[in-house]
């Protein structure tokens, strides 16, 4: 059984292997940085770069409906600010007759959200003081 042999010498009878390989290995290595000075510049998927916060902070959601939003990918107050109204109604039909009470709350939860995320806790303590149940 002959075994498979490749030819790695050029024309002029010098071996090209390593020549090659270092070439490949060079276009590789400048690939990674490449990718990795792009992710830098223009940030991962925000699913990567947001940490889990507690969305209960929000007038109008309890742990229930954090839970829900937690399944839908809205972990934080950044992802959750830039919610539309809609979607959020959508999740709460969604989620079974239990929450269609909620559907009338859902539309200060991305200004809420946004409020939280920006750290202006006391702007977002004075009008949740007027708000009853998110509305």
């Amino acid at each position: 059984m002959k075994l498979l042999q490749i030819n790695t010498t050029a024309c002029d009878g010098s071996d090209v292997f390593w020549s090659w390989f270092l070439w490949l290995l060079a276009a590789f290595v400048l690939g990674l940085i490449i990718g990795w000075l792009l992710k830098q510049i223009f940030g991962g998927t925000s699913s990567e770069s947001d940490v889990k916060q507690d969305l209960t902070k929000v007038e109008g959601i309890g742990p229930k409906i954090e839970g829900l939003l937690n399944k839908k990918g809205i972990i934080s107050y950044r992802q959750l600010s830039g919610t539309s109204k809609s979607f959020l109604e959508d999740m709460l039909v969604e989620a079974g007759p239990a929450f269609t009470t909620h559907r009338g709350m859902t539309g200060t939860w991305p200004a809420q959200a946004k409020l939280a995320d920006l750290g202006e806790w006391d702007e977002l303590k004075k009008w949740q003081d007027v708000l009853k149940g998110g509305v």
